[in-house]
């Protein structure tokens, strides 16, 4: 474990340093990401392939995860880091070429597939740094803080890029995405140390997984989580909004999606590094998990009685205040209860649930809301927190026999 060293505003600057790459590297895919569903129009892919392309990513961090883990513990985290940073800075890249090629779907999937790998990379080794660099009773802030600062750079990225792709055009985007990639690369080789050297094991191969209890209690929490927001709400709330008369509030139902997402994302931020801080005051994370998956849980009820921006915009601040409440002291679960040798391989489980989870809710959430309407989606989603809160609960009991504190690793 690295010494442990305060820098700006006394989080440590290994963490400082993983929150400006990651800032900057989801910056710029939050520039990308508007127009990538429009590719069609841009350079004349079919919807099919667009399909493809928009998900790829997913698929192979979704695969990647877990063994990325194991290299985490067995080389450190230093060059893992460095690699999915130059990886996602080699995809923005490929989106240029992409533009000029003769088969830019070929380039697309490509592209897609590398940032795929990257942000496996990049995901997994950030949640040891921070678990590496602090001390069990400041991780829920500091674990949490990491989580938080990863998100914030997307929806800054996401208002930026729809402009920049509508007044200038989708190469002016795409370039500003590769610039921000670059200083992102410059910043991680130049300020983001080793910190997991005294905890490397050489005999870690990729086959070793880690289907350890922490990991798999955590990780399922992580499933339903991501299931609720990344897949139901973000996969939906674009449809719903057509379908009620706040949805043509200003900007019609696109805009105000991209405003109740934004507003719920940087609410979720705030919430994640709260959540932490208060679960290290109270020596547990249960309660605070607890509490907001009842959060979220709320957000989904009051959704699907959403007919007002006003209550809309309620409905999804609370289901940001929920997932980010809950997620900063989840991953701060999983490093009180894990050992830092095995904290690689128990981030890439909880990395792949979560996105197993994302993933199924993104494929099941429109056929089923055309099937059942979406009021009755948001309504039996509601359930997904109460049942993944239980499901904690009765793992951490049933393995431990009493809830763990904060220095039970």
């Amino acid at each position: 474990m690295t010494t442990r060293r305060l820098g700006v505003l006394g989080v440590q600057p290994a963490v400082v340093a993983v929150l400006v790459s990651t800032f900057f590297l989801g910056f710029g895919g939050g520039v990308i990401f508007p127009i990538l569903p429009n590719l069609g129009a841009v350079v004349g892919i079919a919807p099919v392939v667009v399909g493809v392309i928009l998900s790829a990513n997913r698929v192979v961090r979704l695969l990647a995860n877990a063994p990325v883990g194991t290299v985490v513990d067995r080389v450190g985290t230093r060059t893992p880091f460095v690699a999915g940073v130059v990886l996602e800075t080699v995809a923005t890249v490929g989106y240029l070429v992409a533009l000029r090629s003769a088969v830019p779907a070929a380039w697309f999937l490509g592209a897609r597939v590398l940032w795929g790998l990257g942000s496996a990379f990049v995901l997994a080794t950030a949640y040891t740094i921070a678990a590496d660099v602090c001390e069990p009773e400041s991780r829920g802030r500091t674990m949490s803080i990491v989580r938080g600062g990863t998100s914030l750079g997307f929806p800054a990225g996401m208002a930026i890029g729809g402009i920049i792709g509508e007044v200038y055009s989708a190469n002016a985007a795409f370039a500003t995405a590769t610039g921000l990639s670059v200083v992102a690369c410059c910043v991680t080789y130049l300020a983001v140390p080793e910190t997991h050297a005294a905890d490397r094991s050489g005999g870690v191969g990729l086959r070793d997984l880690d289907f350890s209890s922490p990991a798999l209690i955590t990780g399922g929490a992580n499933f339903a989580l991501l299931l609720t927001y990344n897949g139901v709400v973000f996969a939906t709330l674009v449809s719903f909004l057509d379908t009620v008369p706040a949805g043509g509030v200003a900007v019609g139902a696109q805009g105000t999606s991209g405003v109740l997402i934004g507003a719920s994302v940087l609410t979720g931020s705030v919430f994640s590094v709260a959540g932490g801080k208060v679960s290290d005051v109270m020596g547990h994370r249960l309660p605070v998990i607890l509490a907001c998956f009842g959060g979220l849980s709320a957000g989904m009820v009051l959704l699907a009685v959403g007919t007002t921006f006003p209550v809309l915009l309620t409905a999804v601040l609370l289901l940001g205040a929920g997932q980010g409440g809950v997620g900063g002291p989840l991953v701060s679960l999983l490093g009180d209860l894990t050992a830092d040798s095995r904290m690689g391989r128990a981030t890439g489980t909880y990395n792949a649930l979560g996105d197993l989870g994302a993933s199924v809710g993104l494929l099941v959430s429109l056929p089923l809301a055309g099937l059942i309407g979406f009021p009755s989606l948001y309504r039996l989603t509601a359930f997904v927190p109460v049942v993944a809160a239980t499901a904690v609960m009765a793992g951490l009991y049933t393995t431990y026999d009493e809830i763990p504190d904060v220095t039970s690793g």
